[in-house]
């Protein structure tokens, strides 16, 4: 798959821009200052929004997670998903450290304004998922993750990849942890540009960025 193309289950919108949902992902390490693993799980592949893609645990922000808004309700969502996701119970929400917080495109039907966040766990920290929503998951290297991605043996989406471009620049959690801590968070909105039949998403920087107009601007 080209990590520049929408993942699947993500439609063009040729209607209004959909006002984009509050949602979170844990990026969950292990590897203290050894190494870096992250967890990936994998979505249910009848699942009709990014099937049988490799994530971190996420979703939306539910009513029950605290007030439905702002931060506290972000950390709280972060910490509901890895338990259902995941089987993985962080105790503290002030655990998770931001580190990035990506909207979906506006020519994107389902939207979403996802905030990222790290979490440390302890090497001997066994996932389970539920074999509903989720049902398989793995730790790797990001770089590893990448090269099965790119030999077609893991099906990545472009956040996920663009994250893990990210990670894989750090020799072990503990530095990637003591980055985050000290780093401004600031929105990322890809846009799309429709080159014939085939849609290539594009970050703040890339050429070509700025030309590419919202719906609403056009």
């Amino acid at each position: 798959m080209d990590p520049a193309q929408p993942g699947p289950g993500e439609e063009l919108n040729t209607g209004a821009v959909t006002t984009p949902r509050l949602a979170t992902s844990v990026i969950v390490l292990r590897g203290g200052d050894r190494e870096l693993e992250v967890l990936l799980v994998q979505r249910n592949p009848a699942s009709r929004f990014m099937g049988g893609a490799w994530v971190f645990p996420g979703g939306a922000v539910e009513e029950t997670d605290g007030d439905g808004t702002g931060e506290a309700a972000l950390r709280a969502a972060g910490l509901r998903e890895v338990e259902e996701e995941a089987g993985i119970v962080i105790a503290d929400p002030a655990e998770l450290v931001p580190f990035s917080r990506w909207i979906t495109p506006a020519v994107v039907k389902i939207r979403f304004d996802t905030s990222f966040f790290l979490s440390h766990v302890p090497d001997e920290t066994a996932p389970r998922v539920d074999g509903g929503e989720c049902v398989d998951w793995c730790w790797s290297r990001p770089q590893g993750a990448l090269d099965a991605h790119a030999a077609g043996d893991l099906q990545l989406v472009f956040p996920t990849i663009k994250h893990l471009e990210q990670l894989a620049a750090f020799p072990h959690a503990h530095a990637l942890v003591e980055h985050a801590r000290g780093r401004a968070v600031e929105p990322v909105e890809p846009r799309v540009v429709l080159e014939g039949e085939v849609a290539r998403v594009l970050l703040p920087g890339d050429p070509g960025y700025e030309a590419v107009k919202a719906p609403a601007e056009a």
